[in-house]
């Protein structure tokens, strides 16, 4: 009999009524009839097994004689569970995906659950369960466990080739080889809510994988490993890339990881060396680096700050684009509409020019929809907060958004008054900003901070670079941008990367107007890096922060006064030099990428 303990959880997306409709489609025999008396889910399981010849199911245990086995372990309400987790895979976070090993030689003595149980608490984002040897009744048992603990986490488990122990436990997916059951088969079992991954070694499997509907594939082995004997290739990181830019538009929407040999030495090279110009790794599976460890949790969560934070090369890759961008904006000559308060409107115009854009002034809404199908980029700088204004900025968010246009917000002043503070969270909620850009009481204003901000100067710091930098993390992670928060030192995040870039001049602070044609510099700089916004913003920063730095050091800079003369003077002359191949000044760019 079915245990008396519910599951609240199940692939299964099929419904009762489904039966009468299919069937006829396949032979009840005395064995299937008996097991449909469990119940109309149960019998579902039957039905699709059913309908396949026997020779065509693998493995073996999962033919309809052998699944009477499984009687014991279903449970008689098996419902189909959504809730937060999309089994479709789509907002399933693959960053740290940990596929099991139950030999002694990886897990010794211990409880595999237990040590699964760890790894959660370290930050294990997928768990796959593999195991080839043990019984069926075993596999199922110990899988169990392991969902009843998985659940408390909100994140998938996967049965590696087994999908009847996946029906049994009502899991939320399989993971499956070449050599096993095919994935439209194995689709037609799990239904369409299913988490289906493959594993794939080459072009012709991944375009094949994703053709047929894979949510994500394991791409590997990248390198050669103890618990995969029966690996056929080894393809590397350059292996992968090809991998990965070969299904770039076939796989969009398909995510990868990375499987073989993956620890904490290599981690983040094979992330930075596999991740290919349009699509890249979304994770790696990890086997012995998390099960083999003597302390599971604290090996999750040191591979996890590896795999969400940039390496320390991965700076100077940055820093080699950052010629191309400013070199194309010149090349361009994009648009750059900027709704700006009145104060530095000629200022931003001019910034713009020398940088290489066009700009273009005005406040108006209306005039937006014509503007944004030119191609250029969108300035919302709230200096002069109204009614009028509001209802203007929104009109010029939503034609810039459903053109495609990058948008750039810069809250000023944002945490002064209740009416700025309610004018951020109005805009925010009515459109997409590709960059929010503010100084620290301003991007603590967006955060939802009711900390008091004194007029539109950034004042004194409370934070430390840690906070700073967790700050933007945070705020750039919840609304899927990048976040600049400007300073002595400037912080800047994709939610994912996070940096610091020390350069700039104290005389940009003594003048009006220096962070919003930092603004204007930046939104130029997303027109020609749209698929890396967080790149766009470090050339924006560096053209502007070091052109400062130049400015700052002429002989006829005795002011304020002269500094802004100088400092158009020097956006021009490293526009110019970079547009003629000499980078000689980015020779003090200073940026830092921090570990979270």
């Amino acid at each position: 009999m079915p245990p008396t303990s519910v599951m609240t959880s199940s692939p299964l997306p099929r419904k009762p009524t489904e039966l009468a409709t299919r069937i006829s489609r396949f032979v009840l025999t005395p064995s299937a009839i008996e097991f449909a008396s469990l119940g109309p889910r149960v019998f579902t399981v039957v039905r699709g097994i059913a309908q396949f010849p026997l020779q065509h199911i693998h493995p073996p245990s999962l033919r309809l004689p052998s699944i009477l086995l499984f009687i014991p372990f279903f449970t008689p309400d098996l419902t189909v569970r959504v809730e937060e987790m999309s089994r479709g895979g789509y907002n399933v976070d693959y960053s740290l995906y940990l596929v099991t090993d139950s030999t002694p030689a990886i897990l010794g003595d211990r409880d595999l659950v237990n040590v699964v149980e760890a790894s959660l608490r370290g930050g294990v984002t997928v768990v796959q369960y593999r195991d080839k040897t043990s019984s069926t009744e075993h596999l199922i048992s110990t899988a169990r466990q392991i969902h009843q603990v998985i659940q408390q986490y909100r994140i998938p488990l996967l049965i590696n080739d087994r999908l009847d122990v996946a029906l049994a436990v009502g899991c939320e997916g399989v993971h499956i080889g070449q050599d096993d059951l095919d994935l439209l088969t194995a689709r037609r079992l799990l239904g369409d809510d299913a988490i289906i991954g493959m594993t794939v070694s080459t072009i012709d499997e991944a375009q094949k994988a994703c053709a047929e509907g894979a949510n994500y594939l394991g791409i590997g082995t990248m390198f050669s490993t103890p618990t995969k004997v029966d690996t056929k290739t080894t393809i590397g990181t350059a292996g992968t890339r090809k991998v990965l830019e070969a299904i770039s538009d076939s796989g969009k929407d398909v995510r990868t990881v990375c499987i073989g040999g993956i620890n904490a030495t290599n981690i983040q090279r094979v992330l930075f060396q596999s991740s290919a110009p349009s699509k890249s790794l979304d994770g790696v599976a990890v086997v012995s680096a998390i099960v083999a460890a003597k302390d599971p949790e604290k090996a999750a969560g040191d591979l996890l700050k590896l795999v969400k934070n940039p390496p320390c090369f991965a700076t100077t890759q940055l820093l080699q684009s950052v010629p191309a961008i400013i070199k194309k904006v010149g090349a361009t000559v994009p648009l750059s509409h900027n709704m700006t308060n009145l104060v530095v409107q000629n200022f931003a115009a001019s910034v713009a020019l020398a940088v290489g854009g066009s700009p273009i002034m005005t406040n108006y809404g209306e005039e937006a929809q014509d503007i944004s199908e030119l191609g250029g980029s969108l300035v919302i700088n709230m200096g002069t907060v109204t009614p009028d204004g509001l209802q203007n900025y929104a009109q010029a968010l939503q034609a810039y958004n459903l053109a495609g246009g990058p948008v750039l917000l810069d809250p000023v002043g944002g945490g002064a008054t209740i009416v700025r503070r309610s004018a951020i969270k109005t805009l925010l909620s009515m459109g997409y900003f590709d960059v929010i850009k503010g100084n620290e009481g301003e991007i603590k204003a967006v955060f939802g901070s009711m900390e008091q901000q004194k007029g539109v100067d950034s004042g004194p710091s409370t934070l430390s670079d840690i906070e700073k930098a967790t700050l933007v993390r945070d705020v750039a992670a919840r609304e899927r941008n990048v976040v600049v928060m400007t300073g002595a030192r400037d912080f800047l995040s994709d939610g994912t990367r996070t940096f610091v870039i020390s350069n700039g001049h104290g005389l940009l602070g003594k003048i009006t107007g220096s962070g919003c044609v930092l603004g204007t510099t930046i939104s130029l700089m997303l027109t020609a890096s749209r698929d890396d916004k967080l790149l766009a913003a470090i050339a924006g920063l560096l053209h502007y922060e070091i052109a400062a730095e130049i400015a700052a050091t002429r002989k006829d800079v005795q002011g304020p006064g002269t500094f802004v003369a100088a400092l158009i003077d020097e956006l021009y002359n490293v526009q110019k030099a970079t547009t003629q191949g000499n980078l000689q000044w980015m020779s003090g760019a200073k940026v830092a990428a921090i570990e979270l």
